[in-house]
């Protein structure tokens, strides 16, 4: 297959996108205001707990089985690694462009996590429909390309809210902390002003000192409380935002993994003459409302960039080309070591699909952590607005170039 054929196969998903996202901005504009604020909202809500969660589980249950597993074991690894080299050149771009502290955690989780679940929800089942796709039958390819997909989204949700989810969440902490230590220094200068020195203190020196004696004598009595192990695992669970982390789509994907694996499920469930494929038929037909849902509302999420604060021009140039070109490139290497050692299964479509998660634009849910802390919330609108403009040329581009590597 030419170069030329496998540009025009790897355009036609991101043209779809193009045009769906297009749309979703349209219909989200004021004078439309269809797809407003709340109206995102509540359909963001929906594609949440129900679209994307049948979506996963149902790819995953028809797909995913004993064999599968020992096959598809690298792509949580190789998931990871995108998120550690983007951490660490995210890294690099604050020390480099003297970034703010309150814009640290947007710009490293900007860098580590990329759009793992609804981009390739897209893009590999449309590429999978094309005549002159190198993956083989359609059906075939659709099929395995959705478990892969939808795998590629449960570990991704983990990593985002238990990584990416609190490295914004210290961030924003220490800009509030240097926030309250001003207003308090703000508050004594105020304060001393307004004393007069005249004042005597109400109480004597030798009152003072009985009064402090007292106070050491009640804290020494004072006993020590232990540390509670529940309340410090509560503790914990509440930092990691464990209910984050089991999304519905993670508890899809589990779901979904138990009834690929146990073979007595799968009858059940599973294929067209299976006693219960109403529940699969059902399942899937909620599923299919999830690619078009959340193109729609990422359309009209990204005219929200258009009104955000600025954001200084090398953060913006720093981000895309993290994202855009030092992934991709670190991914090529990792990838094609992987094969050669032989920890690859030799699918073409499942390298393909290792490829393009290190060519994502950033993840859309950083924005909702930036607003969950309030900070950040305008500039990550920007960044959004700016990537995923720039996606639908570097997306085609490295979609081609990942084809013609793995075919």
């Amino acid at each position: 297959m030419g170069l030329l054929d496998l540009f025009l196969v790897a355009s036609m998903p991101v043209v779809k996108v193009l045009l769906i996202t297009a749309l979703g901005s349209f219909l989200a504009l004021d004078s439309i205001g269809i797809l407003g604020d709340v109206a995102r909202k509540n359909l963001n809500t929906v594609v949440f707990f129900v679209y994307n969660p049948s979506l996963v589980g149902v790819n995953l249950a028809r797909a995913v089985t004993w064999e599968s597993v020992v096959l598809m074991w690298f792509m949580p690894f190789n998931i990871l690694i995108t998120f550690i080299l983007g951490s660490a050149l995210g890294w690099l771009l604050v020390k480099v462009t003297g970034a703010p502290q309150r814009l640290k955690g947007l710009i490293i989780g900007c860098c580590a996590a990329g759009n793992l679940g609804n981009l390739p929800l897209i893009i590999v089942p449309a590429v999978c429909r094309e005549k002159a796709s190198p993956f083989g039958d359609p059906d075939v390819c659709h099929s395995y390309g959705m478990a892969y997909v939808a795998l590629s989204m449960a570990v991704g949700a983990v990593f985002l809210w238990s990584y990416v989810y609190n490295i914004v969440r210290v961030s924003s902490r220490e800009v509030q902390k240097v926030i309250k230590a001003n207003s308090s220094i703000n508050q004594n200068e105020v304060t001393l002003i307004q004393v007069d020195e005249s004042t005597e203190p109400l109480l004597d020196q030798s009152s003072e000192g009985k009064l402090a004696s007292c106070a050491i004598e009640s804290t020494v009595k004072a006993p020590v409380s232990e540390h509670n192990i529940v309340g410090w695992l509560t503790m914990l669970a509440q930092k990691m935002n464990l209910k984050r982390i089991l999304a519905p789509s993670t508890i899809g994907a589990v779901v979904g993994f138990i009834v690929g694996v146990i073979p007595q499920l799968r009858i059940l469930l599973i294929g067209s003459g299976a006693p219960l494929r109403a529940v699969q038929d059902s399942v899937s037909m909620l599923g299919d409302a999830a690619i078009p849902s959340v193109t729609l509302i990422m359309g009209g999420n990204l005219l929200r960039g258009m009104k955000g604060d600025g954001v200084e021009a090398p953060v913006i140039v720093g981000v895309i080309g993290v994202r855009y070109i030092l992934l991709p490139i670190m991914g090529t290497l990792i990838v094609k070591g992987g094969v050669h050692l032989g920890l690859v299964q030799s699918d073409p479509l499942f390298q393909f699909v290792l490829l393009l998660q290190y060519a994502l634009p950033p993840a859309m849910n950083i924005g909702t952590i930036t607003q969950l802390f309030g900070t950040g919330e305008s500039e990550c609108s920007v960044i959004m607005l700016w990537t995923y403009s720039l996606a639908s040329v570097a997306l085609t581009l490295w979609s081609t170039f990942f084809m013609w590597f793995v075919a």
